[in-house]
């Protein structure tokens, strides 16, 4: 399911975006960029629409994912 990131609380939002920058394997190419200026690509993506956060009630986890990544059926 998607979650509307704009119902979001923005600290939670904040935490969420953190969270998943801070994985390891998170690729963000050739230079190393900041905490801060990961978690505003990220944003930005979800702003313009790039990214959405899917929560899943099987395994009751939430993640961010690149739009043109989910399947369409």
């Amino acid at each position: 399911m998607i979650v509307p990131w704009q119902e979001l609380d923005p600290e939670t939002l904040n935490n969420l975006i953190e969270h998943f920058v801070l994985r390891e394997g998170t690729d963000y190419g050739d230079r190393e960029l900041s905490l801060a200026q990961k978690v505003a690509r990220v944003r930005q993506q979800l702003d313009n629409g790039e990214a959405v956060i899917l929560f899943s009630e099987l395994h009751e986890t939430v993640d961010i994912k690149l739009r043109r990544s989910l399947r369409t059926e």
